[in-house]
């Protein structure tokens, strides 16, 4: 039998290794973006077009990279930032693995310029799909630019599985931020299809944070700050008032690179614990600096996993310095971290004389001794006309109500807010919050198709928004619009002057984080199916708004005339039918 084992081609294993390190256009921004920094470029542009797609170039004004290493770069495990395995445990800079060049080169188009400073020409090389195209000499500034130009055209299945353009710039637009807080001492410019998005000066973190996210955020942001011999924290938490359902301003960041961490995530959550509702995230931008022996970030090629030599310790340290944060600036209970400025005490000099506290009192005071008058004929009688006045009615119900003669159900309500109906000889759990969601959501989708009437607002209702929420926003506004909203968006403001008949307006701002937070690659069903489920989760009425049998009735016979779907619309069981046991 022949051998069946062979070595395969560099061109297949860079493709199959750019499987790991190339998932999408964004995975490209962030090895180009960090590839700049550790260049030591202090002014970096991004340009994209249709969301990396067809292009994603970046041109930096670092250190440049001389013919040799240009085109050294591209192989795999070619790399100028370690030399040996001890390198590994020391690494400070943003990539040291060696693969991304090789493995964006292998599913693209690829076009390099570069020059040293002490050089007199540059650089450019021309790759296609791996292969080497071209070499040549040309006249250009100090520092890099990458091009990288139809990502996948080489592997027709990758292309075919890329999400739209609006979701796929959200990804690129997720990476930038990324990198952007983490050096704000470099300047950014992103443009999206020829049209300048961000510029962002060099400053100071609250600076950053401001010229991404919009200025009113300024106002919103606690300052954290602790250090202890091994670690230091610092960085910003939103107040609980800028809490919100959707994700998008949660960012931590150890030695000046992001990653992610549930676990510390859970940290800042449970520092929050009774300040914000639930399903709510705080905003946080968090920077942790450790010693780089402490740590690994050789876990996963995207290099967002980081291993902690002591990750409880760190976790109280998040913990208990954004607690201490909250304290202090009032936000909650303080545990005497900073002394109360209103607690203002007298200290007594060396040689004073002490004086006993003085205390009065009424040795004559009997607290027997009867001093009032009797109450009047008349006043005793207005108190027993005033209880009188109660009914047993008014003050105390049946738990089911009495049986009538057209036939009724029973209703009995139970603690967790469900309620048990006797229904057709059966006895039926329903959840009245579900239940009313399946009610307004058939009125939705019928008043859709009938043309939702729009109504104007006699005081229009304004929401802060930042870059991601804006690009969410407007990819859906003109369907928003056709729903009966009418809204602008300008600078980092949102405003609604016109909201659809049958919505109240207190539930408006709900309604859009809702739709912020349900807008994600994986809504791909029709508009109207996906506005209207969301309008009617936070429309319906919550279970503790079902107190007595009056109030569930005639919900309870708008859903039979809905022939009782037994699951809603976010397909969760409206009841359930519990067998009677029988006792004969």
């Amino acid at each position: 039998m022949p051998d069946i084992i062979r070595l395969l081609p560099d061109n297949v294993s860079n493709q199959i290794a750019a499987g790991e390190v190339v998932q999408r256009p964004s995975s490209v921004v962030k090895e180009l973006l960090e590839n700049a920094i550790d260049a030591n470029a202090k002014q970096i542009q991004l340009m994209v077009k249709e969301a990396g797609r067809n292009l994603i170039q970046v041109v930096d004004n670092g250190m440049g990279m001389s013919a040799t290493d240009a085109r050294m770069s591209f192989e795999r495990h070619a790399t100028s930032k370690i030399a040996n395995t001890e390198d590994i445990f020391h690494i400070k800079t943003k990539g040291f693995r060696g693969e991304a060049l090789a493995s964006i080169a292998a599913v693209s188009q690829v076009e390099l310029r570069t020059k040293k400073e002490e050089e007199e020409v540059g650089t450019q090389i021309i790759i296609e799909g791996g292969q080497l195209i071209s070499q040549e000499v040309i006249h250009i500034p100090t520092g890099s630019s990458f091009q990288i130009k139809n990502l996948f055209y080489n592997v027709p299945a990758r292309r075919k599985f890329l999400k739209s353009n609006s979701v796929e710039f959200r990804h690129v637009l997720d990476e930038f931020h990324r990198v952007a807080l983490a050096h704000e001492d470099i300047q950014f410019q992103l443009y999206n299809n020829g049209e300048e998005l961000l510029r962002l000066r060099s400053g100071n973190l609250l600076q950053r944070i401001s010229d991404i996210f919009g200025r009113k955020i300024k106002n919103l942001l606690i300052p954290i700050s602790e250090e202890l011999e091994w670690v230091k924290l610092s960085g910003f938490v939103g107040k609980p008032e800028s809490a919100k359902k959707t994700r998008g301003e949660q960012f931590l960041f150890v030695n000046h690179r992001f990653f992610k961490s549930t676990y510390f995530n859970k940290a800042v959550q449970d520092a929050f614990e009774g300040l914000i509702p639930q399903r709510y995230l705080p905003s946080f931008f968090l920077y942790i600096e450790i010693d780089i022996e402490r740590i690994d970030v050789n876990i996963h090629p995207s290099k967002t996993e980081i291993k902690f030599e002591d990750e409880s310790s760190i976790y109280a340290l998040l913990r208990t310095a954004i607690k201490k944060s909250l304290g202090v600036y009032h936000v909650a209970p303080s545990l005497d971290f900073e002394q109360n400025q209103d607690w203002v005490f007298s200290i007594p000099k060396k040689d004073s004389p002490i004086e006993e506290p003085k205390i009065k009192i009424n040795p004559a005071y009997n607290p027997f001794k009867e001093n009032s008058k009797p109450f009047t004929k008349a006043e005793k009688l207005n108190v027993t006309e005033f209880y009188s006045s109660f009914r047993n009615d008014d003050i105390t119900s049946d738990l089911f109500d009495a049986p009538s003669a057209n036939n009724e159900e029973n209703f009995l309500r139970l603690m967790n807010g469900r309620w048990m109906i006797e229904h057709k000889g059966q006895l039926w759990c329903i959840d009245p919050y579900r239940i009313h969601q399946t009610i307004l959501y058939n009125k939705y989708i019928k008043s859709i198709k009938n043309h939702a009437l729009s109504q104007q607002l006699l005081f229009p209702l304004e929401r802060p928004v930042y870059d991601l929420e804006k690009e969410k926003l407007i990819s859906i506004q003109s369907k928003l619009f056709a729903q009966g909203f009418d809204m602008q968006i300008e600078d980092d403001l949102l405003t609604i002057t016109a909201i659809p008949s049958d919505i109240l307006q207190e539930k408006v701002l709900d309604i859009i984080e809702e739709l912020l937070y349900q807008l994600t690659e994986h809504s791909e069903e029709e508009f109207s199916v996906f506005f209207s489920k969301s309008v009617s989760k936070v429309s319906a009425k919550k279970r503790n708004e079902f107190i007595q049998s009056s109030q569930i009735r005639p919900i309870w016979e708008e859903f039979k005339n809905l022939e009782m779907p037994y699951l809603n619309p976010l397909n969760k069981k409206n009841y359930e039918i519990i067998s009677i046991p029988n006792f004969e």
